[in-house]
């Protein structure tokens, strides 16, 4: 079974893939559209958008989580059951400030779910499961999002386990058309789990040590703040793409952000043979490696991965003793580069709008 759904899910995955890469989103030239400032794409649909803008007060949620009884419940796992039917639209949940130790699944069938907090260290959500404490790192997440078109704003997602724990997903997203907007997410080995599907994350912080942003997704991070920090090693992965086949449009892309933290730390390695990351337009401190990427394993994928930069600055920037790998790009076109921009890499433009997610389409 494992076997047969794995070539399924492979196949499907190609497939969309190449329908989605292929197909122009209106008003695109070429395939791409460079808008700036207050445009969405247009996955984001006029509604999610103002959901996304608005205060608390106006959202009008169908569930307040409050951990001192004054809200319709005092956990999100029971708020979310309480959704499980369904309300034919977008589905608000509000978490009032505080701390909820819980580990949270939202399933492929709860479509449409929206968590929105009263701000990062305001509202948390904390787990502490771990490869360490017996689970696999698919089951560690402390909140798995896996029903399309979620959005979480204004909340922290936190994995406390640890150090030592090894494998310790604080977010794991397998949600189309998902947005993470405002959030924090605060862990140390495998702190993201970007799963699958067009993901966005826009002025969010990411907090880990190795491979802290892994996963096989077309997603783009955006005006976001990713931190290396101190763990049980000298060396830290911010990235661990895991593209396993050429023929599928995904990759990590790291647009218009801030990456510091600790030294050694490397932009990312190959988890499987076609990975694929670029940063671009970023400011890199003096932590990044001077070669700039690292290898899994002795000569694994180096010939077939994908890795590129463009417009970087900061003293971690410098490109003249990057790795000199065949599938390294040092300096992406000008073409290159909008490829992996909002709207031309996860079709941003036809989705994000609706969300109400500020974002830059475009290469700034």
């Amino acid at each position: 079974m494992d076997s047969v759904a794995s070539n399924l899910t492979g196949l499907l995955t190609s497939s969309l893939d190449m329908f989605v890469s292929a197909k122009p989103t209106r008003g695109e030239t070429g395939g791409r559209k460079l808008l700036s400032g207050q445009d969405f794409p247009t996955w984001v649909s006029l509604s999610d958008r103002r959901l996304l803008e608005a205060s608390v007060s106006e959202l009008r949620p169908h569930a307040v989580v409050a951990a001192d009884g004054s809200g319709t419940h005092m956990g999100v796992g029971e708020a979310l059951a309480s959704l499980e039917k369904g309300t034919g639209g977008r589905s608000v949940i509000h978490l009032t400030a505080g701390t909820y130790k819980e580990n949270l699944n939202i399933p492929t069938k709860q479509k449409n779910v929206m968590l929105v907090g009263d701000g990062k260290g305001k509202t948390v959500i904390v787990g502490s499961k771990s490869n360490k404490g017996g689970y696999n790192t698919y089951q560690t997440a402390t909140v798995a999002a896996m029903g399309d078109g979620f959005i979480a704003r204004d909340i922290t997602f936190v994995n406390s386990a640890g150090p030592n724990a090894e494998q310790a997903v604080a977010l794991r997203v397998g949600s189309d058309r998902s947005v993470v907007y405002r959030c924090s997410i605060d862990a140390y080995q495998d702190t993201l789990y970007t799963l699958s599907k067009r993901q966005f994350y826009r002025e969010t912080d990411i907090a880990g040590t190795v491979d802290f942003i892994f996963g096989n997704s077309a997603v783009v991070f955006q005006s976001c703040n990713i931190a290396s920090r101190k763990g049980s090693s000298d060396q830290n992965y911010v990235t661990a793409q895991g593209r396993s086949d050429p023929n599928q449009n995904t990759g990590i892309a790291i647009h218009n952000c801030r990456i510091t933290g600790s030294t050694g730390t490397y932009l990312g390695r190959p988890w499987k043979e076609y990975s694929r990351t670029v940063v671009m337009q970023s400011f890199l401190d003096g932590s990044i490696h001077p070669s700039g990427w690292s290898p899994w394993s002795s000569s694994f994928a180096l010939k077939t991965l994908y890795y590129g930069e463009f417009g970087n600055s900061g003293p971690g920037s410098s490109i003249s003793g990057r790795v000199s790998w065949p599938g390294y790009h040092p300096a992406l076109t000008l073409t290159e580069a909008q490829g992996f921009t909002v709207s031309g890499f996860i079709g941003g433009t036809s989705w994000l709008p609706s969300t109400g997610v500020v974002f830059d389409s475009g290469l700034l």
